[in-house]
């Protein structure tokens, strides 16, 4: 009986190594996944807060210079030579009780190949803020 059993190991051993081969891409690209979704979700709240912060300053009284300067300053941890900045309407028709729009775009490159296939490569993060004109 022990004989019949270690023979029994020994036809089996392979078995762990074939099905780990099997399931580590599957593992591997959920891990990447959930690593490259919080980058991106990362990007898109520092850029919805940026264009919020940028929309503050334009409706107190601010220029277009001015809500740029805020909008790289609230996206510092981003690359700000990526922000896209756009602000409708410029400071020449701005006018009380009318509604100020900062849109702020960012492109997050993705790491992953499989992932880069499916989402994207670079994925633009859009984040937008309307107020009105103080």
């Amino acid at each position: 009986m022990l004989i019949s059993l270690f023979k029994r190991l020994r036809c089996e051993r392979g078995q762990a190594l074939v099905e780990m081969a099997l399931i580590l891409p599957v593992l591997l690209l959920l891990i990447f996944g959930i690593i490259e979704f919080g980058r991106i979700f990362n990007a898109y709240l520092i850029v919805t807060n940026a264009a919020r912060e940028g929309a503050r300053a334009g409706i107190v009284g601010g220029s277009d210079l001015k809500i740029y300067q805020t909008v790289e300053g609230s996206a510092a941890t981003l690359d700000t030579l990526q922000l896209t900045v756009d602000v409708t309407p410029s400071s020449a028709y701005r006018v009380r009780g009318a509604a100020l729009t900062v849109a702020v775009d960012y492109p997050v490159a993705i790491y992953t190949p499989v992932i880069s296939n499916i989402v994207g490569n670079p994925y633009i993060v859009h984040g937008s803020s309307t107020m009105r004109v103080e």
